[in-house]
């Protein structure tokens, strides 16, 4: 259904995509991965029509090929409504219909137009699949969250989170044949997560695409995908991995161990060639120092054929060493974002001390107005408890985050925090980090270290080398994760608040988070819709289901 055949794009002398080329079939669902930046979505915009590629090209089979792209943002027409909105995408059957009769009438009157039989048979197909669509429309709106929204509100009036589950539910009614999802999972509680995996994998409409995603949720890539397409940021090139994310990291692990492998093989190699030209070289001179007899013409000249023969081949030795140094070499492969890195431990914060019960809600009551949202909360978190809070937006998890850090009052009840508590709230947003100051800086001064012991507390943090002097502006999302992180720590929290603290995160920053997280040594409270980190996470997990609280592990 798509073939990609030798794509490349640069923006002026930075390189984005080169040489890319790969088929997606219908029954075909490729994840897309990669560091946020690489060109993930500059690809899905090409193949959407929305960018030129800079040479090579993409062809869809037939040509004619409904194609559904999701773009990260939707920017509506100012007066356009949800009802408008889905109309366009899904179709009007009164407009159609309407169509249709002015097509049957032209037919009538001049049945040899071959231009006018084509518009009536396919004017008939967009009605037969907008006749479908329309029956799945309520569903579709009830599983993203959208069904309590009148259709006749402005779209600019949604939420960011509601305009990206309205532009999916558009594109999912509009039955494509070829699906380009850029990070479709955004802004998905679990449930909708859930609902939107059974839609790519059951859903007759999918069954017959073929899909392209783009996800940083590695157990949704688990659920749905049927094979892995890795664009390098390094080479800007694409590989292709059969399988589901899982599969994808087995098969690029056992690449690294084998590369490196390979790699500590040529060295072992170079070093023999080493020792053994430096030998030959040491005894060619040592027989041009003439230990025989000056007077002895037969040995000089024994000698100095010997001495001939053994630097033919020291250089013989050294031309092949070139060689591993120079065309053959084989760099030693990095420690990628795939792999694990050591756990760190933490030793100034969250000691042994801290109170056995962090924190105690006791017929809490939540919400706003006096509107409760959650009430009759009745939970403990002990010390060293890792707890993920879950449940469908809107249900009042960062409410409740923000009561315990007494932002917000209780409606009722009372949270109770242990007499050596000390609560770090990471909000959504990492919007109160200085962007003119680096990490060192602030580290030191949220607490009173030297600039080595600063410097040894940020590498917990993956924060290493001259990246601690890099100034907040120039971080990615992820780095100012792992930053607002280090900086509860360094001030002593021993009790974190996390609302969904790897939002906008690609997978390597995800994995980099989960690296620093588990350098902590104390209570975790934290908001998370992401099933893989829930997995490697969480201790206990707290469900919001119908205004009220349940614990479910």
């Amino acid at each position: 259904m798509l073939t990609v055949h030798s794509i490349s794009k640069s923006y002026g002398t930075e390189t984005v995509l080169k040489d890319i080329s790969f088929n997606l079939n219908a029954g075909e669902r490729s994840g897309l991965i990669g560091p946020n930046g690489c060109g993930k979505t500059t690809l899905l915009r090409i193949l959407a029509g929305q960018e030129r590629a800079d040479s090579g090209a993409f062809h869809l089979n037939p040509p004619n090929l409904r194609v559904g792209y999701l773009p990260q943002g939707l920017t509506p027409s100012p007066d356009e409504t949800i009802g408008g909105f889905l109309d366009y995408m899904a179709g009007n059957i009164s407009v159609l219909t309407a169509h249709l009769e002015y097509l049957a009438f032209d037919l009538a009157n001049s049945p040899d137009q071959p231009d006018l039989q084509r518009s009536y048979d396919a004017t008939l197909a967009q009605i037969e699949v907008a006749s479908l669509n329309t029956l799945a429309r309520p569903e579709t709106m009830a599983a993203l969250g959208l069904d309590q929204i009148p259709f006749d509100m402005p779209v600019r009036q949604l939420s960011g989170g509601q305009k990206t589950r309205l532009a999916l539910a558009g594109i999912l009614l509009a039955s494509p044949q070829l699906l380009l999802l850029d990070e479709p999972t955004n802004h998905l509680d679990l449930d909708m997560l859930e609902w939107l995996g059974n839609w790519l994998l059951n859903s007759a409409i999918a069954r017959k695409a073929a899909i392209l995603l783009v996800s940083h949720d590695r157990f949704f890539l688990d659920q749905t995908v049927t094979g892995i397409l890795e664009l390098d940021p390094l080479s800007h090139t694409l590989r292709a991995y059969t399988g589901n994310y899982s599969n994808y990291l087995e098969q690029k692990l056992a690449e690294r161990e084998h590369r490196l492998q390979e790699y500590t093989d040529q060295q072992e190699e170079i070093f023999r060639l080493r020792t053994a030209a430096a030998h030959l070289r040491g005894a060619a001179q040592f027989r041009r120092g003439g230990k025989a007899d000056s007077g002895d013409k037969f040995a000089k000249g024994f000698f100095a054929d010997r001495s001939k023969g053994t630097v033919a081949r020291a250089r013989h030795i050294e031309r092949r060493l070139e060689r591993l140094l120079t065309g053959e070499h084989i760099e030693k492969p990095p420690q990628s974002w795939q792999m694990k890195a050591g756990i760190f431990k933490q030793g100034f914060v969250a000691t042994a001390n801290s109170s056995r019960d962090v924190l105690s809600l006791e017929n809490l009551s939540v919400g706003y107005e006096g509107k409760a949202l959650l009430s009759g909360l009745n939970q403990q978190i002990r010390y060293g408890g890792r707890v993920a809070l879950i449940g469908p937006n809107g249900s009042g998890k960062t409410t409740l985050l923000r009561t315990i850090t007494g932002a917000l009052p209780a409606l009722a009840g009372s949270v109770r925090l242990g007499s050596s508590t000390k609560v770090g709230y990471m909000a959504q947003e990492q919007e109160t980090l200085n962007p003119e100051y680096d990490a060192l800086t602030i580290v030191r001064g949220l607490a009173p270290l030297s600039e080595t012991a600063a410097r040894t507390f940020l590498h917990q943090f993956l924060f290493s080398g001259d990246g601690v002097f890099v100034p907040i502006s120039k971080l990615s999302f992820g780095e100012r994760a792992r930053l607002s992180l280090a900086c509860l720590v360094a001030q002593g929290c021993n009790l974190l608040l996390l609302d969904e603290p790897i939002n906008h995160l690609d997978i390597p920053s995800r994995s980099r988070f989960e690296q620093a997280l588990a350098a902590f040594e104390g209570s975790v409270l934290a908001v998370i819709h992401d099933r893989y980190f829930i997995e490697g996470f969480a201790t206990t997990i707290w469900e919001i289901r119908d205004g009220k609280l349940n614990i479910i592990l």
